[in-house]
């Protein structure tokens, strides 16, 4: 692709084939009427010629760039057309459109081969095929790049290599997940020890992240990636685009990314680097569960999980095990991961079977509005009859406050009903 002189004006300048090869790669992911919005106020051009329309236009961006380049004169040549485009011509308009959908096809069939070859390499070979090295791991050089074109423009292929640094913690991590840790453990142990989180540690590779502690999705997602066992591994995540704004298709597309099912996973037939953690031990740490109170989690049944709360900081109070019985809680968005604030405020819990008696008072005031005289509180004793108002309560959509200051429990446009109990911690 070319600017053409314009009518009238000398000038000539050119888009590089890398250039040209670059915009065609991006095409899907650039907003309508791509690069001509800035360049049209203030120009010093007038025309535009394509040699090939595969690289100009992706499915309908024409349609998007036609009202714009027609507003301020700009002209455009294509040999298809036989030379001018009129951008008010109904059968000029219909084999652009034909064009964009040709050049989607196009960049379709070549993505597929991509991916394909990508998978192949990754599976087969264990190949290297580039971004951030996983924390505990570095890049290392492998020797001359395979494919020829690249040794020749003096490009090296890379491998996977432990850091000395980081690669003790990952070990360490397992380590201690295998030993029964909660995830939210390692975490605090970690942020408490002022160990530096992967993007504190690589500042370099990650400069849109803040570095400042270690998270539990972080950590999570390291005890769950199988490349510490020393195989390659590819397409754990996948790029799809979903509307900037479902209200407003015009917008266009943003990018998304997505979990993919492990399934779905790309992994090598052989090691392909060091291993920080063996096979067996990495599968048994996808299998470990964090022990919670006397009892086992299968004999643990919540029922007012997500009905709950809190009058304190209108959080959504959380199920807990609290001596031997289901219970709920709130700590006021304090994490498990971060330290303690002596500041904050104190944890509300109230059991579940200090609630459960009242919730019969409650749906009455709901269905009816009335008050409820004197002492007396309807009380449910029946199990089946506790089930059935919890439903009800969940289909009717209604969320109950617990007050821990007052110790009452109030529905919406409800006046507090007295429960017998609560704590703080």
């Amino acid at each position: 692709m070319s600017w053409w002189p314009g009518t009238g004006r000398s000038w000539l300048s050119s888009w590089t084939p890398g250039r040209a090869a670059t915009c065609r790669g991006r095409a899907a992911r650039r907003p309508p009427r791509w690069s001509l919005s800035p360049l049209t106020r203030d120009r010093g051009w007038d025309a535009i010629v394509i040699g090939e329309y595969e690289r100009a236009f992706y499915a309908s961006q024409y349609a998007s760039m036609a009202p714009l380049s027609g507003h301020y004169g700009v002209q455009l040549w294509m040999p298809e057309v036989g030379g001018r485009v009129d951008w008010h011509a109904e059968d000029h308009e219909q084999m652009m459109l034909a064009l964009g959908l040709s050049s989607k096809r196009e960049i379709t069939r070549t993505r597929i081969r991509v991916r394909t070859a990508m998978a192949t390499q990754t599976r087969e070979q264990g190949r290297y095929l580039g971004g951030r090295p996983p924390n505990g791991y570095r890049l290392a050089d492998a020797g001359t790049h395979p494919n020829k074109a690249h040794a020749a423009w003096g490009r090296r292929a890379h491998r996977l290599e432990p850091d000395p640094v980081t690669a003790p913690v990952v070990r360490w991590m397992f380590t201690q997940r295998l030993a029964g840790h909660s995830v939210a453990r390692i975490t605090r142990a970690l942020n408490d020890a002022g160990i530096p989180c992967p993007s504190a540690a690589d500042p370099g590779r990650n400069p849109h992240r803040t570095g400042a502690a270690w998270t539990l999705r972080t950590v999570a997602a390291i005890l769950a990636s199988p490349r510490y066992t020393g195989r390659q591994v590819r397409n754990r995540q996948r790029t799809g685009f979903g509307l900037v704004d479902p209200a407003s298709t015009g917008l266009g597309h943003k990018q998304v990314q997505r979990w993919n099912l492990p399934e779905g996973w790309v992994i090598s037939r052989k090691p392909a680097h060091p291993a920080l953690v063996s096979e067996a031990d990495f599968i048994a740490a996808q299998d470990a569960t964090a022990p919670r109170g006397p009892a086992g989690p299968a004999v643990r049944r919540y029922l007012l999980a997500g009905l709950l709360a809190c009058g304190r900081c209108g959080r959504r109070l959380e199920s807990a095990w609290s001596n031997g019985k289901p219970a709920c809680r709130c700590r006021h968005g304090h994490a498990s991961a971060t330290r303690p604030d002596l500041g904050r405020a104190k944890n509300a819990y109230v059991r579940e079977d200090q609630i459960l008696p009242h919730l019969a008072a409650v749906a009455i005031l709901l269905t009816t509005g009335c008050q409820s005289g004197g002492n007396g509180t309807a009380q449910v004793t029946a199990p089946a009859e506790t089930a059935d108002l919890i439903d009800w309560l969940r289909a009717s959509g209604a969320v109950l406050t617990y007050d821990p200051d007052t110790r009452t429990i109030r529905a919406s446009g409800s006046d507090p009903v007295a429960v017998t109990a609560g704590r703080d911690r």
